[in-house]
């Protein structure tokens, strides 16, 4: 397990990615939402104290426990099902950062939920992250989030809990004296092939691997983005695509829990944007439930892409935060099926309206789902000049 040296320099870590994430500086009396799982505890008390340090207000929160919240789907009516707290609303339009430190307990207790009544939940706590992105739009907040190890997260992985901590350690730089160091340069790092990337006047992407071939339009006034602070580790690069030019298949060969359920190689087939067919090894009753949610579920909202030089993840960890920033062999790309990110725009995200992004083709849901292949696979732009460049083989950029 994480010793009290790795817990001290993972807040600083998450300090940093809180500052980083945010447009606008913190400003004294800010509040900030510490949100744990009760497994993380023991990181919980000194990033509240660390807050305090900081003339910040911390309010925390722990989460639900697998048995409430199993509790929770199986005995629920609809109206309890959408209940939301009152001043909910009120709390979240005042504030200004938030960290959320993931150590569950259990990752399958949901595996007998009803999925429409996991969605229909999702649905209805939909405002929060509206009333987020609008605020983080204008400056006003920023968010991180971590992860510690966990003797179910171990088992699921097929790993020991000390390999499983290793891998932690390795990616998030905790073995260092001064991990913040490490973020930051590989910050710098990325931020010139951002540059590269966001210089190309691309019409379209086109991922070839054994089992993807697929063709993804950045659409207008986007630019990519990544290790930002938002996630610790993060380090994937990544944009919200117009997401009606999405064209062909996409294949995730890499597992994925969601919502106490397990899937396994999931196929989609992409048409004029829209996911028309949808396969899985495993899950797929629930993959297809996921994708009816809503309107936006089964359409993209992130196209993403990993350098396996920034990288040190390895192994399949049973959680999206760090199979999405897989390194390995041949780096990773992953895609996300419903909401996008409004801070891929351009432009001045706060005058980014509703009405525009619809006319942009950035993509809404209450879903946020990422997929990820892990197979050796070319990415090629395709620009509106006529012709094109590779922008990423043998699982890095070529920037």
């Amino acid at each position: 397990m994480l010793t009290d040296t790795h817990l001290k320099r993972y807040a600083d870590t998450l300090i940093w990615g809180l500052k980083t994430a945010r447009t606008n500086p913190f400003r004294k009396q800010d509040i900030i939402l510490i949100r744990y799982d009760s497994m993380a505890l023991p990181l919980a008390e000194i990033l509240y104290a660390r807050v305090l340090e900081m003339g910040l207000n911390p309010v925390q929160r722990c989460t639900l426990t697998s048995s409430m919240e199993k509790s929770f789907y199986q005995i629920s009516n609809p109206r309890q099902l959408i209940f939301q707290s009152p001043g909910e609303r009120e709390f979240y339009n005042k504030l200004n950062g938030s960290i959320y430190l993931y150590a569950p307990e259990s990752i399958t207790h949901l595996s007998d939920a009803d999925p429409k009544k996991i969605g229909k939940a999702a649905v209805a706590r939909k405002f929060i992250r509206d009333i987020m992105n609008k605020r983080e739009e204008t400056g006003d907040f920023g968010w991180t989030l971590c992860m510690l190890p966990t003797i179910e997260l171990a088992r699921h992985a097929d790993l020991s809990i000390d390999e499983y901590t290793q891998q932690i350690v390795n990616a998030c730089f905790l073995d260092h004296v001064s991990p913040v160091s490490e973020w930051q340069s590989i910050y710098e790092k990325s931020r010139i092939i951002k540059t590269e990337l966001n210089h190309l006047n691309v019409q379209y992407f086109h991922v070839e691997s054994s089992s993807v071939d697929l063709k993804i339009t950045p659409g207008d006034q986007r630019k990519w983005i990544g290790i930002t602070g938002h996630n610790i580790p993060s380090f994937e690069l990544f944009i919200s695509p117009d997401w009606r030019g999405t064209q062909g298949v996409y294949f995730a060969n890499q597992p994925s829990y969601r919502n106490g359920n397990y899937v396994e190689n999931v196929r989609l087939e992409f048409k004029d944007g829209v996911a028309i067919k949808v396969s899985a090894q495993k899950g797929e009753s629930f993959v297809k439930n996921q994708l009816d949610m809503d309107k936006g579920a089964s359409r993209l909202g992130e196209f993403s892409l990993t350098d396996k030089r920034f990288s040190k993840i390895d192994r399949f960890m049973a959680n999206t935060l760090f199979d999405e920033n897989y390194g390995g062999a041949h780096g990773n790309c992953h895609v996300a099926l419903g909401s996008s990110y409004s801070d891929t725009y351009s432009g001045n995200p706060a005058e980014l309206t509703e009405k525009l992004k619809k006319t942009l083709g950035f993509n809404d849901s209450a879903l946020h789902w990422d997929l990820v292949n892990t197979e050796q696979k070319r990415v090629s732009a395709h620009l509106t000049t006529g012709g094109q460049t590779t922008i990423y083989e043998d699982g890095q950029f070529t920037f």
